[in-house]
């Protein structure tokens, strides 16, 4: 078994990164950082996508609903098809996957080929994302994963900067279809750093699929993300109903079932047992309902409160990727140093304090006051991402690795699914037939309070995260 994932000095925390490690870090954030982008480039085109293709709304927002429910069957397949191929290979594969897919889907010809299409890229950023933070953990053994993380958190950084604004100027200045083929030049540059940088593959294991697992846990994430998704298109949690209840059910006899298999499950869920990754789960399914329950609202907040285009709205919010990037050195290091439970709540103390001016604004706010705000906000954001990252993988090893990043990936995405669907109920039913522009301000006012609520819940849990590995029960 390989070392645990865990600093045991500060001597230790402290040591330059390997260089190989280094490179091998580029070459991984070379290949996400396309599937980042993506997600927030295209979200801004969905209102063209449905012009052009003369889609009605409930239909064209399928585009996205497609790509996030196809990642989805395949995230839980992650740690088996590692086993089976190889990190380099699955990881080449992919990507390869991803990029076929947006090729397909600038060559779409109506809004029933691009969902498929869209399907094809989640099959492959479905495997990517948990990958990426699996190969670099196990390459790291246990030191500087602070720093390390710093660096893997960069695509999730650089997609609420560049992404918005990407997607502005694609729809502004070129055809729909450079919102998919952008990912081209992007796939190749990942593809030929990871055939340089990562280590020689290592032979595929024949390891059984656990396929009964398998049709238990896929239908079932992906029938809650299905609820969730038609919660927050207006539906209301009502129409949502049976697809949330028949997926949670779906998961809970997964979760008995793996209990009784062990390692030989699809997902071993008794590393729930480590009080490391349990900490860190709960609190990425709050950060993720923060991070994408706040991106759903910031938008619309400028484009229907302030009057601003999509290339606007996106150029306002770049001050937030601006301060998640520029805390990202810092968090990582002081988690390296001080431990993550300490940063992790100063973090989200900050981002709580830096969206209650958002709870308060009106409709004439100054716009210079929320876009510092913003930038402070962004800075306690890119703070928090860095230590729940590390601190899931305190007390690990090697081999229970590829697990832990499944489930910290389907944690996050859940949470953000749950924060943007009640986010949008709550914004629906404080707007309601919202007559003026002050009374549409207040609704938002309301579902940011709502936001502030999950951040500050958030700041008390962070306290449970273990500070080094002899904080472990």
């Amino acid at each position: 078994m390989g070392a645990p994932a865990t600093s045991e000095t500060s001597a230790t925390s402290v040591a330059p990164i390997d260089p190989e490690l280094k490179r091998l870090a580029i070459a991984v954030v070379a290949g996400a950082i396309a599937v980042i982008l993506d997600t927030t480039i295209v979200s801004v085109g969905i209102h063209q996508l449905g012009e052009s293709l003369n889609a009605s709304v409930p239909t064209i927002q399928w585009v996205s609903t497609a790509y996030l429910l196809a990642m989805f069957v395949t995230i839980p397949l992650t740690g088996w098809a590692q086993s089976r191929l190889g990190s380099k290979r699955l990881w080449l594969l992919a990507l390869s996957v991803f990029m076929l897919g947006s090729m397909l889907c600038a060559l779409a010809w109506n809004a029933e080929s691009l969902i498929a299409f869209r399907a094809v890229q989640g099959l492959g950023g479905g495997v990517l994302m948990p990958l990426m933070t699996t190969v670099l953990m196990q390459a790291a053994q246990g030191r500087n994963l602070g720093r390390l993380m710093a660096t893997v958190s960069l695509p999730a950084a650089l997609g609420p900067i560049l992404g918005p604004v990407l997607g502005g100027v694609i729809l502004n200045y070129l055809s729909w279809q450079w919102l998919f083929l952008i990912n081209v030049p992007l796939g190749v540059v990942g593809l030929m750093l990871a055939i340089r940088f990562f280590p020689a593959g290592e032979p595929g294991r024949p390891v059984r699929l656990d396929l009964v697992g398998l049709l238990l846990v896929s239908p079932g994430v992906v029938g809650v993300i299905y609820g969730l998704s038609r919660a927050a298109g207006g539906g209301g949690f009502g129409q949502a109903r049976v697809p949330l209840l028949t997926g949670l059910a779906l998961i809970g006899l997964f979760g008995w079932r793996a209990l009784r298999r062990g390692t030989a499950a699809l997902i071993d869920v008794r590393l729930f047992r480590h009080r490391a990754l349990t900490a860190s789960a709960a609190l990425l399914f709050l950060t993720g309902a923060v991070l994408y329950g706040a991106m759903f609202l910031l938008p619309l907040y400028w484009q229907q409160v302030r009057g601003e285009d999509a290339l606007g709205a996106g150029l306002l919010l770049i001050p937030q990727g601006i301060g998640a990037l520029a805390s990202r050195t810092l968090a990582g290091r002081l988690t390296d140093t001080i431990g993550g439970r300490w940063v992790a709540a100063a973090g989200f103390a900050v981002l709580a304090l830096a969206t209650v001016p958002f709870a308060l604004a009106t409709a004439h706010t100054s716009t210079i006051l929320l876009m510092a705000v913003l930038l402070v906000r962004g800075f306690g954001l890119g703070a928090v991402m860095i230590p729940l990252m590390t601190g899931a993988y305190l007390g690990l090893e090697r081999a229970e690795m590829p697990d832990a990043s499944t489930i910290t990936r389907i944690a996050q995405q859940l949470g953000g699914s749950f924060g943007v669907a009640v986010l949008a109920v709550i914004l629906a039913d404080a707007a309601g037939d919202a007559s003026s522009l002050a009374a549409l301000a207040d609704a938002f006012d309301r579902s940011f309070w709502w936001a502030t609520a999950f951040t500050a819940l958030a700041a008390v849990l962070s306290l449970l995260i273990p500070t080094r590995r002899t904080d472990e029960p």
